[in-house]
């Protein structure tokens, strides 16, 4: 796994549906940290010097390896999918999630097993739901999650 991104702070967004990049953005201009978009198509983003973008190929994972190849112990990556996570984990970044739960190195085994076994369900034709609606609630949580994670790596 590279670590390219292993000196300054920086946070990468899986962008293509991520419902928290102007939250993201707040709290990156209030502490001066860099963010770089990273999206399979061009998406709009506020002019700013902290803020970069990054279009990748529409290939299948194109933005999860880019993510994966830049991130490190002082990155922070803000995805929803679980194995792109599992990957910027054992790269040394810290992970959270667009709802404000982190994603850990203790708990990823059983996100990717419960992934796997939902998967399973509905390739058998079982009904299953998606994630339950994005709330104020999560908005909250991914703010104080971010701030929280922005301040430990600035200590560190």
């Amino acid at each position: 796994m590279g670590c390219a991104m292993s000196g300054p702070l920086s946070i990468l967004i899986d962008a293509d549906a991520c419902p928290v990049k102007d939250e993201i953005y707040k709290v990156a201009f209030r502490r001066a940290v860099p963010v770089v978009v990273v999206s399979n198509s061009r998406i709009r983003l506020p002019e700013h010097p902290l803020i970069s973008r990054m279009v990748v190929s529409d290939a299948f994972d194109a933005a999860d390896d880019w993510i994966a190849e830049q991130c490190g112990p002082t990155s922070v990556v803000i995805t929803a999918d679980i194995l792109l996570a599992d990957r910027c984990l054992k790269a040394g970044a810290t992970v959270i999630a667009s709802n404000g739960k982190p994603f850990t190195l203790n708990g990823i085994g059983a996100a990717i097993a419960t992934r796997a076994i939902m998967a399973d369900l509905r390739a058998g034709g079982d009904a299953v739901g998606g994630p339950p609606p994005f709330t104020k609630t999560d908005r909250s949580r991914f703010l104080q999650a971010l701030d929280k994670a922005l301040v430990r790596l600035t200590r560190t």
